[in-house]
């Protein structure tokens, strides 16, 4: 990828998580400030040892991308994050523990949701696909497994990770949330044809 086709990237990834800010504002009921994504790319294996080390820490809620696309979302919740998310959407007073009760998961399915949908819909919107986001999912076990149809469908060296990080904002608390979109390789080798063919600033193909 040239640096510009990573700008443009980065550009529709802002433009989705603006608008999952403003979703998440109204259940939050406070000012949601979101940080640039920053991209990286890496081969199959890196990506399962990294979850897996993340696994070991968080709550992962996933969700899959379905369609012209072939994707993944990963958000990664501490314990920390439940607390301090529990306080700021449930208004609970909880312990900062990644053992969570029924309501403090629909939480975190709801914000997954909202986010994912927000991404899917503007990818769909500016790249023209025809692409949905799954039901999000609390998957239990290896969180690797889920993930191994996506990274095995087709022979993979390099494929595409977005990392995301999302900050969201209430008074004094704050929680920085990791979000991780993953593709396979034909769907990132999709993408950076529909960028390199398209002509952004005509609006219309080149």
């Amino acid at each position: 990828m040239t640096e510009m086709e990573r700008d443009v990237v980065r550009e529709i990834l802002n433009i989705g998580l603006a608008r999952a800010a403003d979703s998440f504002a109204v259940i939050a009921q406070e000012k949601v400030l979101l940080e640039v994504p920053s991209l990286d790319l890496m081969p199959g294996n890196g990506i399962l040892d990294m979850v897996r080390e993340i696994q070991k820490t968080n709550v992962p809620i996933l969700s899959d991308i379905r369609g012209d696309f072939n994707g993944t979302t990963l958000m990664f919740f501490s314990g920390q994050h439940v607390q301090r998310l529990s306080k700021v959407c449930l208004r609970m007073n909880t312990p900062a523990s990644t053992q969570i009760d029924e309501m403090q998961e629909s939480l975190l399915l709801e914000i997954s949701n909202i986010i994912t949908g927000a991404l899917v819909t503007q990818l769909a919107n500016i790249l023209k696909a025809q692409i949905y986001g799954a039901p999000p999912s609390a998957p239990r076990g290896d969180m690797a497994e889920s993930l191994h149809n996506l990274l095995e469908s087709q022979p993979l060296v390099q494929p595409m990770i977005f990392s995301v990080i999302t900050q969201f904002s209430d008074k004094e608390n704050s929680v920085e949330l990791p979000l991780m979109l993953f593709f396979d390789r034909p769907t990132f080798e999709k993408i950076l044809e529909i960028i390199r063919t398209y002509d952004f600033l005509g609006g219309t193909p080149a």
